[in-house]
């Protein structure tokens, strides 16, 4: 079988470090060992084989936060949705819509597995947002890469390579983000296309126009194909925007819907709640011109896609990861499983090993971290 089994779940000791200073001891004294945050990723999280977990959830906290600087520095194992209510109190997001948040997604988990939501089509996803990292890494040392503001950058850029890293050469301690003004109004457009050609030649009639949307999503189901269009910003300004992209997009669909009181949608979007009686769920980074191909490839394969960013990642819910794994290997792309169980973590394609094979040996030489496989994607 092609490499990266990971296989199903097993008794094995647990550890929950407090302080910076007792994961540093863990790593010290452990081997295969593998960060978990809260779970909601439990194809990455749950452990295989060897695998021994590191429960992050006890290293949380917000240990810093400029509101005047739009930076904020918390530990690694604090849950997303607590940063976003402290943001919230000033008027202030995560723009890249970081996933699985009400599920008990922690900062450390979203960066190590790089799961960006819906925001991430206008304003970048996460390593777009981050600015610095604590790690531990296979010596057991702490190490610092970037900075707390957005003015520092030196050397070699580690906290963008912990993104997609999955923990595998090196445990995050502690992350620092900037943020952004939360716009002060939203507005949703819906509309109902034929299928998903229509819906990725409507999204390309746009994409090239100056119009400054803040979502781009195509829903596929067994109901029909929806394109869903976020606008952000004064509310005074929204319906003459709406009105134009309708006029716009009618050449595509005269069904449409405006929905103004949107955020509960953009919520379940980012909480993946259209897939969460699937199985399996794969995240696929695609070329928005390769995502019919890939849709046709995937129908018999998938219950439901969400195409996301403009079609630059494919969300493929699924039954069984054999079939997916074939056709995303045929097409020569590389899948991401978030659940599903007795699965690799990598469908299609497996990622280079000549960079992960330099990295653990600057990084991690004697094995500490479980790395079934690793990838950095899109």
């Amino acid at each position: 079988m092609r490499g990266c089994l990971l296989v199903t779940h097993h008794a094995s000791r647990k550890m929950r470090p407090t302080t910076t200073t007792e994961l540093q001891e863990i790593v010290k004294a452990g081997s295969h060992l593998l960060p978990r945050g809260g779970g909601s990723k439990p194809a990455l999280s749950a452990p295989g084989g060897t695998a021994v977990p590191v429960d992050m959830t006890g290293l949380s906290g917000l240990l810093e936060y400029e509101p005047g600087e739009y930076t904020f520095t918390a530990y690694a194992g604090t849950a997303v949705r607590d940063i976003q209510h402290e943001l919230a109190k000033n008027g202030q997001y995560l723009p890249f819509d970081p996933l699985l948040a009400a599920q008990g997604a922690t900062l450390g988990g979203t960066i190590a597995a790089n799961t960006s939501g819906s925001g991430r089509y206008r304003y970048g996803g996460v390593r777009d947002f981050i600015l610095g990292v604590r790690f531990v890494d296979g010596y057991g040392r702490l190490i610092r890469g970037g900075g707390k503001v957005v003015k520092n950058a030196a050397g070699f850029d580690l906290p963008k390579f912990m993104v997609g890293s999955l923990g595998g050469f090196g445990i995050l301690a502690e992350v620092s983000f900037k943020v952004f003004p939360a716009p002060p109004a939203y507005t949703t457009l819906r509309l109902v296309l034929a299928n998903v050609a229509a819906a990725m030649e409507a999204i390309f009639s746009l994409v090239t126009r100056p119009l400054e949307m803040d979502a781009l999503d195509v829903l596929v189901t067994n109901s029909g194909v929806d394109l869903f269009i976020r606008l952000g910003g004064l509310p005074e300004a929204l319906p003459a925007r709406a009105e134009r992209l309708r006029q716009l997009l009618a050449p595509y669909s005269t069904a449409v819907e405006t929905i103004t009181d949107d955020a509960a949608l953009w919520q379940a979007a980012n909480d993946l709640a259209w897939a969460a009686d699937a199985p399996l769920l794969v995240k696929v980074p695609v070329a928005p011109k390769r995502v019919v191909e890939l849709d046709t490839a995937v129908i018999p394969h998938t219950t439901h896609r969400r195409y996301t960013a403009g079609g630059n990642v494919a969300w493929l819910a699924a039954h069984e990861a054999a079939p997916l794994d074939a056709a995303l290997q045929e097409l020569g792309l590389m899948g991401l499983a978030l659940w599903g169980m007795g699965v690799r973590p990598y469908l299609g394609q497996q990622p280079p090993p000549t960079l992960l094979r330099r990295a653990a040996e600057a990084l991690d030489p004697q094995g500490k971290f479980y790395r079934p496989c690793v990838m950095r994607d899109a």
